[in-house]
């Protein structure tokens, strides 16, 4: 009996779908597309209702042989691709550019490689659903007519080469810039906070409460200054301190959610310090299969790009199961926990991301991964584990204290605490944080309501408010997420993106527009405002969704599109002026600003009066440190060996300074002795003075461009 064809993506899927399909199955990998458009034109008919002119990648050709080859043999041939648009649009491509039989072609798809889903979905393929090849096909369509009709664009008006404009890419760099640019018009205020110390007496325990108001007055009162501090502390001298009410509650605190990919990629940059790319990266990995022993090549994971927070029932059951063996039926809600799709468009039909079976604990599994592969499978085991238990309990009490003052007047202070009194989901997993936030963990001392209190002296602190925080990977997924704009599988690709074309840069894990970023966005929302909206890019994903359901067609999304993108590009080839990218330095031969340009040995600052003034300089990025050696600013240098590059650090009066080191310089001075910090792993620094080791203060300061 002639074998059955099976072709996947990855060589990697191929070995664990042959391990579980055996004998009677031959597996291929085709590595990805086969076929798309071409990269030296348009390759797009927008005469002839945007036909695109896809050709066969040169690499891929004797893979279509192959498969070719095998397909004549074979009784069925069964296309295993991923199990969503891209996967399909893959599937049907290697069917056209192999030309098999649409007798034989089968479709397959499923959500996670165990052999029970596998051989599941083998018993009930299908074909091929056009429809998301279709909307596979707009995105891509959409993403060429944009991308090479703007990237032209840039190169004219900015600079020629490694420039790129996107419809996605667009709106997060959109983003980043109008973040930095609130920062930058941010002007802090100044307020105060008093706080009194208090207890019960004779010696009861001390606890902490903070001025809110006057009694009787709904409003805050504003402390904006040190008079106004002085003014309530001479009032309070003197005053009669009771506690005026107590409320006590219980709280219910619910588990997060099992994670999708857009929560995966955020929390992994929170708790792990992985970027977007290399989660997903490491992510495939474990959906695809890792070798397991005696257990064979086994997916640990479910497949990583999805939007949808469902759990199959079977995944439940067994979650379930777990936890009341290992830590009793108090540990499981009444119910399974059911979680609905949040994000606009999300496929139901698709699951969470989570372990194929909880009984593969990250402790028995260790051996078989490599450290980032435990940490990531760890972070999703943990987080589906908590998904399904009950909620943690905590007992707050909120206390109203009064200072009743001799002049009459009755200030109002409030303190706050919780203790946990049942862990629940917290025993296995707690939820990271893009920002610090105030808690009110910690117990206050019993208290009554119309007992005396004793003020042990009162701290009043100087406070100012903060600008919006910079994005970092996680928020500006959240971000893009919140507004609709991108879907799953492309998250990871644009944060990458808006890094390597230069238009943003990461410091101290905060992403931070590069003078580049600033000229290409402010040039982009001039002229295409369309391309940089937010609401109008995450319109037209809700028109890519509406194609992959079959209520919409693919030549008509693209046509509403094009025409006015059309005229938008006509306009501002014929307007745009050439753009220059201040650098914030002097020429010192001319005094005009200097510009950031971009030549054939690279960036490079060059005076605005060129050819007038023909002054240039090396780019370099100061750090904001200063050199220990003469008090020159510290920039970043590239040492080249061979055919690659590393950055490396050295003081900007070189050659008359000669200091350098590999390890990135920090701006704040060693608390211990004011000399030079460096960088070392996660948030740690190492004075090069004293040898101090710890973690840095807080610094504003970024690195700038320097000359």
């Amino acid at each position: 009996m002639p074998d059955r064809l099976v072709i996947v993506e990855s060589p990697a899927k191929a070995r664990t779908l042959a391990h579980i399909l055996g004998r009677g199955y031959v597996v291929k990998a085709s590595k990805g597309h086969v076929r798309d458009l071409p990269k030296d034109r348009m390759g797009v008919r927008i005469d002839n209702h945007f036909a695109p002119l896809y050709i066969t990648l040169p690499e891929k050709r004797a893979v279509i042989k192959e498969v070719q080859g095998l397909a004549r043999k074979a009784e069925a041939v069964y296309l295993a691709t991923d199990p969503d648009r891209e996967g399909e649009a893959i599937a049907w491509h290697l069917a056209q550019a192999a030309r098999l039989d649409p007798q034989k072609v089968r479709r397959v798809a499923f959500h996670e490689i165990t052999e029970q889903a596998v051989k599941e979905a083998f018993r009930h393929p299908r074909s091929i659903d056009m429809n998301l090849v279709e909307a596979q096909q707009a995105r891509r369509i959409l993403d060429r007519l944009v991308g090479y009709s703007l990237s032209p664009f840039l190169w004219a008006k900015v600079w020629r080469g490694s420039l790129s404009a996107g419809r996605v890419q667009s709106a997060a760099l959109r983003l980043v810039v109008e973040r930095e640019r609130a920062i930058q018009a941010f002007v802090p205020q100044e307020y105060w906070t008093i706080t009194a110390h208090l207890r019960r007496p004779p010696q009861g325990a001390v606890f902490p409460a903070r001025l809110f108001g006057l009694v009787g007055e709904k409003e805050r009162l504003p402390i904006p200054n040190e008079a106004t501090v002085q003014d309530v502390l001479a009032r309070l001298e003197g005053a009669r301190w009771r506690v005026a009410q107590v409320r006590q509650r219980e709280v219910r605190q619910k588990p997060p959610p099992p994670f999708i990919t857009s929560t995966l990629q955020q929390e992994a940059w929170r708790k792990l310090r992985m970027s977007a790319r290399q989660t997903m990266l490491i992510a495939q990995q474990l959906y695809e299969g890792i070798p397991l022993g005696d257990q064979g090549v086994v997916g640990l994971i479910t497949y990583m790009r999805t939007d949808s927070p469902h759990v199959a029932e079977t995944a439940q059951a067994e979650a379930r199961d777990y936890i009341r063996a290992r830590w009793g039926n108090d540990y499981i809600p009444p119910t399974p926990r059911v979680y609905t799709a949040t994000t606009k468009g999300a496929q139901e039909a698709h699951e969470a991301i989570r372990p194929t079976s909880v009984k593969r604990e990250p402790t028995q599994v260790k051996g078989f991964l490599t450290p980032e592969q435990l940490r990531l499978y760890d972070l999703i085991w943990k987080r589906f584990i908590a998904s399904q238990m009950a909620d943690a309990v905590l007992d707050t009490v909120e206390v109203e204290v009064h200072a009743q003052t001799t002049a009459g007047t009755a200030y109002l202070f409030r303190a706050t605490g919780s203790t946990l009194k049942f862990p629940g989901f917290r025993t296995v997993y707690e939820e990271g944080k893009d920002e610090p936030e105030e808690t009110a963990e910690g117990a206050l001392p019993p208290l009554g309501e119309g007992d005396a209190l004793e003020c042990l002296r009162l701290e009043p602190a100087q406070h100012f408010t903060q600008p919006p925080p910079r994005y970092t990977e996680a928020s500006l997924i959240r971000a893009l997420e919140e507004r609709g704009i991108g879907r799953p599988s492309t998250y990871a690709p644009i944060v990458s993106t808006i890094q390597e074309r230069g238009y943003v840069r990461r410091e101290n894990g905060r992403l931070v527009p590069t003078p580049l970023g600033f000229a290409v966005n402010d040039l982009l929302v001039h002229y295409f405002p369309n391309i940089v909206d937010y609401r109008f890019t995450a319109q037209m994903e809700e028109d890519l969704d509406a194609i992959a359901e079959g209520k919409r067609q693919r030549v008509e999304v693209l046509k509403a599109f094009y025409q006015p993108f059309a005229q938008d590009l006509e306009r501002a080839k014929a307007s745009a002026e050439r753009v220059l990218i201040p650098s914030g330095e002097t020429c010192e031969e001319c005094g005009r600003p200097m510009v950031v340009r971009k030549g054939r040995y690279g960036v490079f600052l060059s005076c605005s009066g060129y050819p007038q003034c023909r002054n240039a300089k090396p780019y370099r990025v100061k750090t904001g440190a200063v050199c220990p050696q003469c008090g020159g600013d510290l920039v970043e240098r590239k040492a080249r060996t061979g055919k690659n590059t590393r950055p490396f650090y050295g003081c900007a009066n070189y050659p008359t300074c000669n200091f350098t080191t590999n390890r990135r310089p920090l701006p704040q001075p060693c608390p211990s002795c004011g000399g030079l910090l460096v960088a070392r792993r996660g948030k740690q620094a190492q004075c090069v003075s004293c040898q101090w080791k710890g973690v840095p203060p807080e610094t504003s300061e970024e690195p700038t461009p320097e000359g």
